[in-house]
Formats: structure tokens, sequence, C-alpha cells
């Protein structure tokens, strides 16, 4: 069988194609300069004040929450602190951010609201006219708890009736036919109420919204269109207009004014009960929540009326109720999996943060790059020398092998400036200080590379090879180690990444890029450049200037011949 040759031009080549694509898609991106940190070119300082004398737990608690919001991808380096006993400082890098300042002063506000009427792919489903234009008759108080509900389990009878919210969803699988019946035709118990404006009861304004929204909340619904990026101000006093979230991003939603906040929730967890093979999330609710929720789940139960679970303004649930709950605990059922109840678990607790903030213990403040200026210029000029340094010396010991030292270290540099902008348009990256000593770390795990490679090729030819057989025999036993040495440099990142917090983070994920590609340098471009001049006469013949020669390699002569 005919031994397949090798042709590292055409490596060569198709890399080149690969980082020609990469500076291609900046191009289409825009962005030539890096996001820098707050380290080198400042940003925003948010300073919140916690009200009180919080536990130590509760205060990093609270900063998790905001680092969680205000890092969404993790790479942003957003940094979130604790100091003395009652503050967090937030240090947000670039320009002003108005969205992020107000993400971080909003608290991650968790409201419950019933919902007057929605509209999403399928149409408006619910009372989208208000009391003004459709007036309603008044009749008799409905008792819903005379029929049992769908959820009701004779486990339910006492004090703690099974509740079961269900989202629409999966409700509407179950039930197709009060589906109908229940938007074309609300409950009777909630058409003669009071309106918002009547009643000092949470639970009777929400019921009373639901089928009589006030002319302008209409109007408001009727101009909104989702999915929408705005900033929503959740007004707990007024009514709200809002899209959901995840899957549910196109559908609009009309809300009465908060019915209970989300200060009055206790716990929130996923999990699957026992004898039973769905996932639900269980919430328990104190405070004056859990009178105004028995109120609201005794009047809408039984029927298709939503109950809004509404985080930061935006609705990530929106279940019916399927029983009576009159002591605060509920359940959440629907078509969810582990991954889904986790998560709406998670925004539930985050909604409700362990502690509150001062009104005016808030400040917000421009800072300047504090490593900026001449101590930046200084470091990445102490960077090039120390990198020239690096060359020179590698041109002086291998001679016409540094040649390809310095290719493949401008090579490196140029791939990991494409893929630094390329992460900063893509993935929210910034470049700070840290991070550029993770880049410059790797810089010597690629020179060890190249010293290992070329250290097995000169071993090589001291036993009698031919430099074109030398070089694809040490790439064989090199391969393996270098190998072994980025897989310890990569582990080492990935465990210091998700264990370090704040720019700690940029640090080790700058030293696993910059890993990778020295990976990829040695495979695609050293490699294949070193088989390729170990074609020429100059290096396989041990020419004084190639770093092969005899006398530098300390044997007699140099074996001419063999194949690669």
């Amino acid at each position: 069988m005919a031994r397949k040759t090798a042709r590292p031009g055409r490596t060569v080549v198709v890399f080149f194609l690969g980082l020609a694509i990469a500076y291609g898609l900046v191009a289409l991106g825009g962005t030539w300069k890096p996001e820098l940190g707050l380290d080198l070119q400042g940003g925003t300082r948010i300073t919140l004040t916690a009200q009180g004398s919080p536990s130590a737990e509760n205060l990093d608690e609270a900063r998790g929450i905001i680092d969680e919001r205000v890092n969404g991808t993790g790479v942003t380096e957003a940094e979130v602190t604790t100091q003395g006993g009652n503050l967090i400082v937030v240090e947000i890098p670039g320009k002003t951010r108005s969205d992020l300042v107000d993400t971080v002063k909003r608290q991650a506000q968790l409201r419950f609201r019933t919902v007057a009427c929605t509209e999403g792919p399928s149409g408006v489903t619910g009372s989208c006219a208000s009391a003004a234009t459709t007036p309603t008759a008044p009749s008799q108080p409905s008792a819903p708890s005379t029929s049992k509900p769908s959820g009701t389990s004779s486990k339910g009878s006492k004090n703690r009736a099974p509740f079961l919210m269900a989202d629409k969803k999966s409700d509407k699988k179950s039930k197709p036919s009060s589906s109908a019946s229940a938007s074309e035709s609300p409950s009777a118990s909630t058409s003669a109420s009071p309106t918002p404006s009547d009643s000092g009861d949470p639970a009777q304004s929400a019921l009373a919204f639901i089928d009589s929204p006030d002319q302008a909340a209409v109007d408001a619904f009727n101009a909104y269109s989702c999915p929408s990026n705005k900033i929503v101000d959740d007004n707990p006093d007024q009514p709200l207009v809002t899209c959901g979230t995840g899957d549910d991003a196109g559908t609009k939603y009309l809300l009465s004014p908060a019915a209970i906040e989300g200060t009055d929730l206790d716990s929130a967890s996923a999990g699957i009960p026992s004898g039973q093979v769905q996932w639900q999330v269980d919430l328990t609710l104190g405070g004056d929540g859990k009178q105004v929720f028995a109120d609201l789940s005794r009047a809408m139960a039984g029927s298709e009326k939503q109950f809004a679970v509404v985080l930061d303004g935006r609705v990530i649930s929106a279940p019916t109720f399927d029983g009576v709950i009159p002591n605060g605990s509920a359940q959440i059922s629907g078509n969810f999996d582990e991954a889904s109840a986790n998560s709406l678990a998670t925004s539930l607790k985050y909604g409700a943060l362990p502690l509150a903030f001062e009104k005016g213990g808030t400040s917000v403040e421009t800072v300047g790059p504090s490593l900026a200026g001449d101590q930046l210029s200084a470091g990445i000029t102490a960077g090039i020398i120390g990198l020239l340094l690096v060359m020179i010396y590698c041109l002086l010991y291998y001679r016409g092998l540094g040649v390809v030292v310095v290719a493949s270290l401008i090579v490196a540099g140029a791939v990991t400036y494409a893929m630094v902008l390329l992460l900063s348009k893509g993935a929210g990256f910034t470049l700070s200080l840290p991070g550029i000593a993770g880049l410059i770390v790797a810089v010597g795990i690629t020179a060890d590379s190249f010293i290992v490679y070329f250290e097995r090729i000169r071993d090589e030819m001291r036993e009698g090879r031919s430099m074109r057989v030398a070089v694809e025999a040490g790439w064989k036993r090199a391969r393996n180690t270098c190998l072994a040495a980025d897989t310890v440099s990569l582990l080492a990142a990935v465990v210091l990444y998700i264990f370090a917090a704040g720019v700690v983070k940029g640090f080790a994920f700058a030293l696993g890029l910059s890993t990778l590609i020295d990976l990829a340098i040695f495979f695609w471009f050293t490699h294949p450049m070193v088989s390729w001049l170990a074609r020429f006469k100059f290096f396989n013949r041990g020419h004084k200037l190639s770093g092969l020669d005899a006398e530098n390699l300390g044997i007699d002569r140099i074996s001419v011949g063999g194949r690669a």
C-alpha cells in the first residue's frame, strides 16, 4: 500500500484561509478595537447601601444575585464586591450604561399580578375592553368550591388543599373544552367586583381588573408590540403592559396592579413529588401575600383566568389555578423538565432579595481608568521588549529555525487578536489587565512548544537520521509532550475560571484561549512550516546558518537522504 504523501504547503494555505475568514468576520462586525475593562478604560461604579444591619450571608447572597445579572455572559468582567457590613459595589467597564445601572437599582423586583388579556400567535385572549366600553351586569357571587377543582385530590381536603398551577399550554391539553368558555364568559364572581380605584383590598382590585381594565390600560395594550427590548417601568400601583420571556417573548400581557410583592415569597424550589414523574416548582408565600393568594385562588380556581409571575417587568410564568390555596403553599406544574423547573425556581428566588436597599443610599459615579495612560503604555512596552528578546535569542540559538519561531509568534498574535475582537463583539468579552497577563503568560507556553519540537529534531539528527526523517520522527515524540503540557494549562484555566470571580475570570479565560491557539498554531502552522523547510538544501544539507549543521549538533557529519 502506497504511503500517503504529506502536503505541508496545503495545510498552511488552509490555515491562512481560516485566518482570513476570521478577519473577514471582524470587518463585518465593524470593530477593530477590543472592549477594555474598567482598569483600562474606566466605567461606572454603583454603590448600594443595605437597610439596617444585614447578615454577612444575606449580603453575600445579594452580591451573587447582582453578579449573575450584570455578568450575563460570564466574561463581561463587571465586578461585584461587598464592602463593610452593608455596602455592595458594582463596577461596570465602558461608557455609562443606563440599562445596567437600572438593572442593579431595580433589585430584581418580583411581583404577582392577574392577567386581563394576552395576545400571542393565536390572537387576543381575555377581556380587552374597558368597563367604559363594555358594561357588565351584576351577578350573583359564585362559589367555585362547590365543584371540586380538576387538580384537587383527597389529600388536600384539610388545611393544605392540593394547589396546582398548571401552565396554560399544559392546561389546554388536559381541558380543551373549558378554555374557550372561560375566555368568552368570564367568571361571574368577579364581574360585580369593585374597580381597582374603589377597593382597598388587593385581591378584589386584581380580580376586578381582569374583566374591567381601564381604557388607558387597554389603549396601551393595543399599542404595544412584542418582543420588546425596552426597559419596563414596573410600577406596582399601576397596570402593566409587558411581554413574556423565553419562548413566550412574543406574547404580550395586560396585567393588573401588583396583587402580591415578591418580598412575601418565603421560598421556591424545584423537584419531583413523591410517587410522581413530572417536575414542578414549589413555592411558599408569607406575610400579607398569603391571604391575598388564598383570596385569588378561591375566586379563580377552576377557571382559565391566569395569574402572572412578573420578574423585572417581564412575565416568566402565567399559570391558572386548579385549586384553592389557603395556606400559601403552592406548586407550579406544567411541561417542565429539570432545567426549566430549576430555572423558574431560581428566578423566583432571585426575585426576592434577602435584603432591601436604602432609597437615598444608591450612588452612581463615573470612574477613570486606574491603570491606563503611562502605566499601561509602560507595561505594553515592557511586554514588547521581552517578546523581542525571546525572538532574538531563538534566532541566535536556532539560527534558521529561529525564523519559524518568529513567524509562529507573529501568526499566533494575529490569531489571538482576531479571536479577542470576535469575542468582544459576539460574547461581550472585555480585555482587562489580568486578561492581558493571561495572554502574555501563554506566549511562554507557545515558545516551550517550539523548543520541545526543535530539540526532538536535533536529537533525531544526532542519531544519524536526515533532517526530513528527523522532522517527522521528532514530531511524533514532541506532539505528545506538547499535548500533555497544554492539557494541564487548559485544565488549570478551566478550574480557575469556574471557581474564580471578577477579573480573575478574565485571566483564566485569556489563558485558556491562548492555550487553544497555541495548539492550533503548533499543529497547523509550525509543524507544516518545518516540514516544508526540510525540503530545501539550506536546511537538509546542514548549512551553518540553518542551526542544524554538524558543528552545532556536535556530530561529525549530517546524514543526507531519507524520506519524510
